[in-house]
């Protein structure tokens, strides 16, 4: 899970700090050397480390903190201002042109995820209600449109394209007149990947901006290479001007040096983040959630609206009439594990929990395997099983376990852990927090 080496190593020196009723200037050296330590084996840039260490511990030996009653939450608190001070304070949005008519122009360099984060974008887009279409300038990769038409028709949306031409630029100016002409109101210009050492192929993206007059300028770096990607960042910045990064692969990166470091170095936010594979794992970057993630807080915010991008009215109000009627059935209870697979997978979910910042990739994966165990179970029973869970008895709980390939005492687990379930629903469903159920459907 991204960050997952830095968050285990700062939660380790917080943990000591909480545990001491007074903090004295060696304390506070001592987890800063410690901090300092993590951030660097996190492959963040070292100027901002230092920059970093310096103001939490400026601002950590304050009579504020060394006076108050809980020093140690007071200093996590000061270290978590500072890291959402380093990913850019304040989430960064796309900027729209006012006639209506917006060019992204995006840049990267080669093998970074350039092409589909175009699509996933897209899609970003398409859900908060514009009209984008694509345009496909990367004249040189192999099967470079091919790919781009092929996420382009996953996510639905027309794909600007001209197979002959070997003038990125014109390419690039034909795609805006067409998208203006059939009323879209957003152009994604996909450009090849380049070396940020190139002059040649540099040159053309300049020549291309020239062509669209892009609004945005947003280059697509790799979270994995670690400061390679803030180099390129650098590099990219000065030759073209971008407005902001989408970082991929960071659900995989778990130093995050990139991550921390990019803004501080270039002084250009990042504004998207690829959290995974799917053509919708693009989300907006918002430093303060982050900032938590980072030291175990979790996510809370996301996770909302996670859950409200998959919300189903109807399905969700049929829930609450069984429930008050006490109908929960074991095929209630199946459709939660597809609300956490939409909701992006228990891994997902549990790195925006609270309190889930030390759980390993090892216990997700070990999560998702009794999750699949468990819709087995469910599977090998007969519809009207499923509807009535009472009829399971004895006979019935050695045939489903045969057809399952599991134990009867993994039956017997599932059924104590939908009766749970079922009471618990029902006791949401009745106090008081049923006016806040919708956010998590089925929860």
């Amino acid at each position: 899970m991204a960050f997952e080496s830095l968050s285990e190593k700062l939660n380790g020196v917080f943990k000591k700090l909480r545990g001491k009723g007074v903090l004295g200037e060696s304390d506070i050296n001592d987890a800063m050397r410690e901090v300092k330590l993590a951030l660097l084996e996190a492959d963040v840039n070292y100027k901002v480390v230092k920059d970093f260490v310096a103001a939490v511990k400026e601002k950590a030996m304050g009579h504020e903190v060394m006076e108050s009653l809980t020093p140690g939450q007071q200093v996590v608190k000061i270290v978590s201002d500072e890291l959402v001070s380093l990913m850019g304070g304040t989430s960064s949005k796309l900027t729209y042109s006012s006639s209506g008519f917006t060019v992204i122009l995006m840049a990267g360099l080669q093998g970074t995820g350039k092409t589909t984060s175009c699509a996933k974008l897209a899609a970003y887009l398409k859900k908060e209600g514009k009209k984008p279409y694509l345009a496909a300038c990367d004249i040189y990769r192999p099967a470079a449109i091919d790919q781009l038409e092929i996420v382009g028709k996953q996510v639905d949306v027309p794909v600007f394209a001209d197979r002959n031409s070997r003038d990125a630029a014109d390419i690039a100016a034909r795609a805006r007149r067409e998208a203006e002409i059939k009323g879209y109101n957003i152009l994604i210009v996909d450009t090849a990947g380049r070396l940020h050492v190139d002059e040649e192929l540099m040159d053309e993206l300049v020549r291309v901006k020239q062509a669209v007059k892009p609004h945005e300028i947003l280059l697509v770096v790799d979270a994995m290479t670690g400061q390679d990607a803030v180099t390129a960042a650098q590099a990219f910045n000065e030759a073209l001007g971008i407005d902001g990064i989408i970082m991929t692969k960071l659900d995989g990166d778990t130093r995050g040096g990139a991550a921390l470091s990019v803004k501080s170095v270039t002084g250009k936010p990042i504004k998207f983040v690829g959290m995974g594979e799917k053509l919708d794992a693009l989300e907006p970057f918002h430093p303060d959630r982050m900032a938590s993630r980072i030291l175990g807080m979790g996510d809370v915010m996301s996770l909302i609206e996670k859950a409200q991008e998959t919300y189903d009215a109807k399905q969700a109000e049929e829930l609450e009439k069984r429930l008050s009627k006490n109908q929960f059935t074991l095929e209630d209870f199946l459709d939660q594990f597809g609300q956490i697979r939409k909701m992006g997978g228990l891994g997902k979910m549990l790195s925006m929990m609270p309190g889930a910042g030390n759980v390993t990739d090892d216990q997700v994966d070990a999560g998702e395997k009794e999750f699949r165990s468990m819709e087995a179970i469910i599977f090998s029973m007969t519809k009207q099983e499923r509807k009535d869970p009472q009829l399971l008895n004895a006979s019935r709980r050695k045939r489903i376990a045969a057809g399952a390939g599991v134990s009867v005492s993994k039956v017997n687990s599932l059924i104590k852990k939908y009766e749970d379930t079922k009471k618990l629903l029902k006791q949401v469903n009745n106090g008081k927090f049923r006016r806040n159920r919708r956010m998590f459907p089925g929860f």
